[in-house]
């Protein structure tokens, strides 16, 4: 339904690397993606693990590649078979011809952890996120806001039905998807983690106080935010702290990174309910970090967020060898900034800034700030000289 942006790069990485992996949330369009990649082979055969009759067809993994060499080898949730990455190992050290291989996995930090072991040097690594705005071109900013951007909610003919459908996606998640990747919590705790996570959302994070209320450690507490960091439900976004004499905070802050799964949580149904809620502000600024951060190369820009004990604040920072771009996002068509977003650009002698709203034009501001919405500042940023995503 939607091009992604993350295909060109697959395909070059399956051109040079032994394995390319795509790792991302479940239902954010992996299978699709990499279907639509297995067309443009001659041959090639798809395996995925949730089905027995594939999961038994690789039973015996080593028989498995040799007979299949020389074809495009897709394998979908392949953490859920366990031994594969050592047999993967020795049959691309092995083949006497080019097998591409290309896996799949929905969240798993073990899948990292193992393939990390086994292949380094002979895997490239692609994170897929939901669909953003600059990919969805038939939605506007405000729709893809509102739902999210995993396809299967923005692709839906109503918003009750988008909404049905994340409620039944973060049921499944959490009833099912979140223990079988090792989060060994009860029900119930889990779902009143993820209402602490939206209740914090676009926050510092207090892990303290919120392990109290969830009734665990503050150790504990860190240890889930870090397991669904991982599963690529949550992002935290460290502190700016480089070289700045000010005393600034040092704490992460913390956010849900689909804004449809945030509204199903807080029980938004709808724009009007957005509009009327005291999380407005909130969820733009996660819905807007989320979409510039899934249009770049994460590997070669440092992305945070600088806030001040006085006060100053900048949403997001992203720095490179030769660019220092401060953004603050405003949840309204005539944004205005307070005196700590320009205290903020001085302390960090930001060479760019962007106050990123809802709307679909850009106008300049006094101190070369510009006033855009979020497909704007992304073609801003490939012209500051943003490499394509996604990297090794």
């Amino acid at each position: 339904m939607y091009s992604r942006d993350e295909e060109k790069a697959i395909l070059e990485y399956m051109g040079y690397f032994p394995v390319t992996a795509i790792l991302g949330a479940r239902q954010c369009g992996k299978t699709t993606l990499a279907k639509g990649i297995a067309g443009k082979f001659e041959n090639s055969i798809y395996l995925d693990m949730e089905k027995q009759s594939d999961f038994n067809k690789i039973s015996s993994p080593e028989l498995f590649f040799e007979n299949n060499a020389g074809k495009l080898i897709v394998i979908d949730e392949i953490q859920l078979r366990d031994g594969l990455f050592k047999a993967l190992r020795s049959f691309v050290d092995t083949a006497k011809e080019k097998t591409p291989i290309l896996i799949l996995g929905s969240a798993s930090p073990k899948l990292i952890r193992q393939s990390s072991e086994t292949l380094a040097g002979r895997i490239a690594f692609c994170e897929l996120s939901p669909l953003n705005c600059r990919e969805i071109d038939d939605k506007t900013v405000t729709e893809i806001w509102t739902r999210g951007g995993f396809p299967g909610s923005i692709a839906a003919p109503s918003d009750i039905l988008s909404r049905r459908w994340r409620e039944f996606y973060i049921k499944t998640f959490v009833e099912r998807d979140l223990p079988q990747l090792g989060l060994r919590l009860p029900v119930p705790q889990i779902n009143r983690l993820f209402m602490l996570l939206a209740n914090s959302h676009a926050e510092i994070l207090n892990s303290n106080k919120l392990g109290e209320a969830l009734g665990v450690s503050h150790t504990a507490f860190r240890q889930y935010i870090d397991f669904l960091e991982n599963a690529f439900l949550v992002r935290t976004l460290k502190p700016y702290f480089n070289n700045v004499k000010k005393r600034v905070v040092k704490s992460p802050k913390i956010y849900i990174r689909d804004s449809g799964l945030l509204h199903s949580i807080l029980n938004i149904r709808n724009f009007n309910d957005l509009l009327g809620n005291p999380f407005l502000g909130n969820s733009w600024e996660g819905f807007a970090i989320e979409q510039v951060l899934s249009g770049i190369n994460k590997s070669d820009w440092n992305a945070s967020f600088y806030r001040t004990q006085a006060g100053a604040e900048l949403d997001l920072v992203l720095e490179n060898q030769s660019h220092k771009i401060g953004m603050e996002f405003k949840a309204n068509v005539a944004p205005s900034v307070t005196r700590g977003f320009w205290n903020s650009c001085g302390d960090l002698q930001i060479t760019k800034a962007f106050i990123v709203c809802p709307i679909e034009d850009s106008y300049p501001l006094k101190g070369g700030v510009t006033v855009c919405g979020l497909r704007q500042v992304i073609v801003e940023l490939g012209k500051t000289g943003t490499p394509e995503k996604p990297k090794i």
